[in-house]
């Protein structure tokens, strides 16, 4: 049997990976399929959080404090902890059969910062059934995620009003 799902990732240091996540999962719903997002590092309060209020279809859980791990700091126990739980709950998810779309969103960044190892990410792309479409987002996507991946999307930042002006994240816009 050919794969109809594939494994797609949004990487790069420009905004935008999880709002095209959002947006899939958006478009996914609305056509009768089902979708789990399992947001990593994420436990502050998003816009997104409301979607699955509005669109029962999507089941959201967030695997994250609400504080921020800075590069190169020592992530914590509970860091770990919850992104462990978050793998656990995003492989469930993948394969027992009640998700068409599975988003594991900021998964690269959490290999990054040393929450999970690279192996257990790629175990998880690799145990997909092949009728399930995965998503993969983050900054810094580990070159055999890139190689794993069917699709792989670099955000890329040409101009941000982050590095001119001094702004908070906006409802609705940033979170």
């Amino acid at each position: 049997m050919e794969r109809q799902g594939r494994l797609q990732v949004y990487t790069g240091n420009g905004k935008g990976k999880t709002t095209a996540s959002l947006g899939l999962a958006v478009r996914a719903a609305c056509s009768g399929m089902r979708v789990y997002i399992g947001q990593f590092m994420k436990g502050q309060d998003y816009s997104e959080l409301c979607l699955p209020e509005r669109l029962p279809e999507i089941t959201m859980e967030q695997y994250g404090t609400t504080g921020f791990i800075l590069p190169g700091g020592k992530p914590s126990v509970k860091d770990i902890q919850l992104a462990e739980a978050g793998l656990a709950a995003v492989t469930r998810a993948m394969l027992n059969g009640d998700y068409d779309l599975v988003v594991a969103d900021e998964i690269c960044v959490s290999v990054h910062l040393g929450l999970l190892r690279e192996e257990q990410v790629l175990e998880l792309a690799a145990a997909r059934p092949a009728n399930i479409e995965v998503v993969f987002t983050g900054r810094y996507a580990t070159d055999g995620i890139i190689e794993m991946a069917d699709l792989v999307t670099e955000m890329m930042s040409i101009k941000h009003y982050y590095d001119t002006e001094k702004l908070s994240a906006r409802p609705g816009i940033e979170n």
